[in-house]
């Protein structure tokens, strides 16, 4: 066995744990955070309709009025209160991607196309990316102010295939 001569006493800045300058990040969040300059905020707003034709119906509307970018179709149940009763039903979620802008009158149609008396209306504001951030904006960019051109196709989106989502 071979036992070492102990060395002098380190001095205090020696015995501090050595660190990590460069280490990357382990917090998964600042990991995966865009950069604040590529954020784009939009609006998100859900609704559900009787059925799946109901819903197409509805999101195609909302399409041709360009009050939307993307209208997001998923089967669900819900149950709720109703006439002093709990009920269930099968329903079409309809998740809505638009502008600020619109929501007024996105809301408004909304209203005036969907099936129920009552229809679910609740909204949120929200981020997005920039390539897709900048197409929904494009999609729902008010009369006055949209281009003859029409939207254009998201940045870095192979064969200019519609996004998805």
């Amino acid at each position: 066995q071979h036992n070492p001569q102990p060395g002098p006493a380190p001095s205090p800045a020696e015995r501090q744990p050595p660190t990590l300058k460069s280490a990357p990040s382990l917090d998964p969040i600042s990991a995966t955070t865009p950069d604040p300059a590529d954020l784009v905020p939009v609006v998100l707003a859900v609704t559900t309709e009787a059925n799946q034709a109901q819903a197409e119906q509805l999101a195609k509307a909302l399409l041709e009025r360009q009050l939307v970018a993307c209208v997001s179709l998923q089967p669900t149940k819900a149950l709720y209160h109703w006439q002093g009763a709990i009920a269930q039903a099968e329903e079409v979620q309809l998740l809505l991607k638009t502008d600020a802008r619109q929501l007024h009158a996105l809301h408004q149609a909304v209203l005036e196309l969907h099936s129920y008396d009552t229809p679910e209306w609740i909204w949120w504001p929200a981020t997005s990316s920039g390539g897709y951030g900048h197409w929904l904006l494009a999609c729902v960019e008010p009369a006055g102010l949209r281009p003859d051109a029409g939207p254009p196709t998201p940045a870095g989106n192979p064969g200019g295939e519609a996004p998805t989502g």
